[in-house]
């Protein structure tokens, strides 16, 4: 658990410890004007612990939002529940969540989908869990201002339909030319995603994409000596040569461009 002070110059982390020689230890570290102060407290039954502690420093700051929770759904699975129904019947919000497991070979699909459904994320959801049922009832989060998936294969063309998120990111995913061809008509129409104003895939060819997705829709081959400067994630901007448009009903462009080398993605960011 770590409470930041004003500005973040103050951080006190507070780490409940399985090993009772840890008791009670304190490291500091003191930074470019930045205090972050670790304290290790032991206890028989950390995940307990770990509930005493939240509730109260949420009781003391008068707050029912944790901003940031990271879980290794696959570390402590005889706890995902006792956490998640900790959460849902305190009534506590979660800002950015962080989802990952250490091991690929662990089923964490029901977890995750206890976690999705009970627990209510406001701004964030970071995904790193490998969903082995493709067809798993996961209730994504609507009006997220960022949703990465970074193992997205059962994010087929339905789901896609329900992101209603801002900033997206679907890395290693299994969507087809021809469904991405009927979510861009969709999103033309404006019957979809009406909140997306960027969105990450992995690398691929921008001809290709125009040809196997563009076909029949209407767009616009931007030249490559044509240097522009288009909106992307937050308040970022990337410069770019060329790239292809295309036009939603309402006047609002998507470009689409990629940025090669050994971490090249496919970007389409609307403005």
């Amino acid at each position: 658990m770590k409470i930041h002070g004003t500005n973040h110059q103050a951080s006190c982390i507070y780490d409940v410890a399985s090993d009772k020689r840890m008791d009670g230890t304190t490291v500091e570290d003191e930074s470019d004007g930045y205090i972050t102060r670790k304290i290790l407290k032991y206890s028989k039954d950390p995940v307990k612990r770990w509930k005493v502690m939240c509730k109260y420093v949420l009781e003391l700051f008068k707050k029912k939002t944790i901003d940031f929770l990271s879980m290794r759904i696959d570390e402590s699975v005889d706890h995902n529940v006792s956490v998640i129904d900790f959460l849902k019947t305190n009534e506590i919000l979660v800002g950015r969540c962080f989802l990952y497991q250490a091991r690929d070979e662990k089923n964490v699909d029901e977890h995750v989908a206890y976690l999705l459904e009970n627990v209510t994320v406001t701004a964030q959801l970071f995904s790193g869990l490998k969903i082995k049922n493709k067809n798993i009832d996961v209730r994504i989060p609507k009006n997220l201002n960022e949703l990465c998936i970074y193992y997205s294969q059962w994010i087929g063309y339905e789901r896609l339909l329900e992101i209603d998120s801002k900033h997206v990111t679907l890395e290693n995913g299994g969507i087809s030319y021809k469904e991405w061809n009927l979510f861009l008509k969709k999103w033309i129409s404006m019957e979809t995603n009406q909140n997306l104003a960027y969105l990450k895939l992995d690398y691929r060819s921008l001809d290709r994409f125009r040809d196997h997705v563009l076909h029949d829709i209407p767009y616009e081959v931007v030249s490559e000596e044509v240097s522009r400067i288009v909106p992307c994630r937050y308040k970022q901007t990337q410069k770019i040569n060329g790239g292809i448009d295309i036009r939603r009903i309402d006047g609002k462009t998507a470009t689409f461009f990629v940025l090669p080398g050994w971490y090249g993605s496919f970007f389409m960011c609307i403005h």
